[in-house]
């Protein structure tokens, strides 16, 4: 309530670059999301068959094996690419809507596996690109100013809410190892899902396999004496590195947990008593902390959307 709040205040007190976000933030990293991401990106198995293996072909077929992912997956596919006439080649809101509901209502597990399938070659890197159907969802016929698309999300309160926290969780940062705030995936990862289905859905430019990049569909055109603003804006999609390192981590089946280091013990020798035996004395039974400060896991808590959680700012509106 209290946050629903704030954030409608906020809407009032006009445009900020990065706004607060009016979600709970994500902290517990523990799933089984990274891990089944690594069984299924072939992690660890033989690199032959790995490369030749088509991840978000496997990610589709997994979501066929679950009805409540086939059912949605179904209903978006279907709606986004239904014809409305020889000009208008589907309904955008219908389909905008389908897409939430899929992001919004499927586990994790199989959204971000089809959304963040890693590829080897171009055929895998466009079935990823097609998974939210471009053509409807995604591109127009031209491409409007970022600006102007930001404006237009933010007259809309969910969709302002959503993009505030991706800015909140995969805005680039010089002070974490993997460039994320506090070191989450998950969050970013979250938040960029949470983004699919509105004026502001992000995608991959191309079917490139080599490199990551996502962008909203605008470009800065046009932008005037705001053009700086424009790209710092446009550079958080298609330069971050925070949200680059999420999607390759999520692909490949890791993440990175920051632990604090561990004191080492000096171990004590016991002293030796009369008439009994003891250990030799080039033998230890102690045994010191590690003390490195990076660690490798396989897990980031099983959450989909933060927003599944939430009221969806009910105290404002509805969606």
């Amino acid at each position: 309530m209290i946050l629903a709040n704030v954030f409608c205040l906020f809407f009032f007190l006009g445009e900020e670059f990065y706004e607060a976000s009016p979600y709970e933030p994500v902290t517990s990293r523990l799933s089984d999301i990274f891990r089944l991401a690594s069984i299924f990106s072939g992690t660890g198995a033989d690199p032959v068959v790995s490369a030749k293996s088509n991840h978000c072909l496997d990610a589709a077929k997994a979501c066929n094996l679950n009805d409540n992912c086939k059912k949605l997956r179904s209903s978006y596919i279907s709606i986004c690419n239904r014809e409305i006439s020889p000009t208008e080649r589907c309904n955008r809101r219908k389909c905008h809507k389908a897409l939430r509901q899929f992001f919004d209502r499927v586990p994790s597990e199989y959204t971000y596996r089809m959304l963040f399938c890693s590829c080897q070659d171009q055929a895998c890197a466009e079935r990823r690109r097609q998974t939210i159907l471009p053509s409807c969802s995604y591109e127009d016929k031209e491409k409007p100013n970022c600006l102007d698309l930001r404006g237009v999300c933010r007259t809309d309160h969910l969709c302002r809410s959503r993009l505030a926290d991706f800015h909140a969780n995969c805005r680039a940062s010089y002070q974490t190892v993997t460039s994320c705030p506090a070191d989450n995936y998950q969050a970013c990862l979250g938040s960029y899902a949470g983004m699919i289905g509105f004026d502001m859905t992000p995608n991959y430019v191309d079917s490139s396999p080599a490199g990551i990049v996502v962008s909203p569909w605008c470009s800065c055109r046009g932008s005037g004496n705001m053009e700086e603003e424009c790209e710092k804006f446009l550079r958080d999609f298609t330069e971050n590195p925070c949200l680059r390192n999420a999607i390759q981590a999520f692909g490949n089946g890791t993440d990175v947990n920051v632990s604090p280091k561990g004191p080492s013990f000096q171990a004590t020798q016991a002293p030796r008593v009369e008439k009994t035996p003891s250990l030799p004395d080039d033998l230890s039974d102690s045994t010191s902390l590690g003390t490195s400060v990076i660690t490798t896991c396989t897990s980031v808590q099983e959450q989909g959307l933060k927003a599944n959680n939430s009221k969806e700012l009910s105290m404002c509106f509805t969606e």
